[in-house]
């Protein structure tokens, strides 16, 4: 499926994007993306649905054996009152074991981090989507706003020779 297509929540298919980290396309190289469950509880899910969260400057760990998420902003849910959640803990992403060996040996080897690109709902669950990505440095960015900007006024050209 289209990456665009697959973003818009479509009624019945049992998908909804809740918040998504758009600035790490811009800051990172995005290697390879895995999608993964994530422990939470009750007033956050609710909060979830109110799309009050933040994924900016939030990336995973791999602490023995185990994955967590670390600076995801999940906002109070009001009704809850004073049995609310605390709102910048660490949340465990449920993995295969075998996954996350395999992402620990990149990420302890390469230079590589894990970043969530996305939360969403797919068929009642929240899911998080993250990605193993690599660093973009100052000329990196440099060159791919060159290259949009290129693309851009190139389709222009074509849209000005053709009407």
């Amino acid at each position: 499926m289209h990456a665009m297509a697959q973003d818009r929540a479509v009624k019945g298919s049992g998908y909804e994007l809740v918040a998504e980290n758009r600035k790490a396309r811009h800051d990172f190289f995005v290697e390879e993306a895995i999608e993964c469950g994530i422990v939470l509880v009750g007033t956050e899910v609710k909060a979830l649905r109110a799309h009050k969260v933040n994924l900016r400057n939030s990336y995973a760990r791999i602490k023995r054996g185990e994955v967590f998420l670390t600076n995801v902003h999940i906002g109070a849910y009001a009704p809850a009152g004073r049995f609310g959640h605390e709102e910048e803990r660490e949340r465990k992403l449920l993995m295969h074991r075998r996954e996350i060996s395999r992402l620990w040996g990149k990420v302890r080897e390469r230079g590589y981090s894990l970043v969530p690109m996305k939360i969403y709902f797919k068929h009642g669950r929240v899911k998080v989507e993250l990605a193993l990505v690599k660093g973009k440095r100052l000329y990196d960015k440099r060159a791919v706003a060159a290259q949009k900007q290129t693309r851009r006024e190139i389709e222009r050209e074509l849209k000005r020779r053709n009407p």
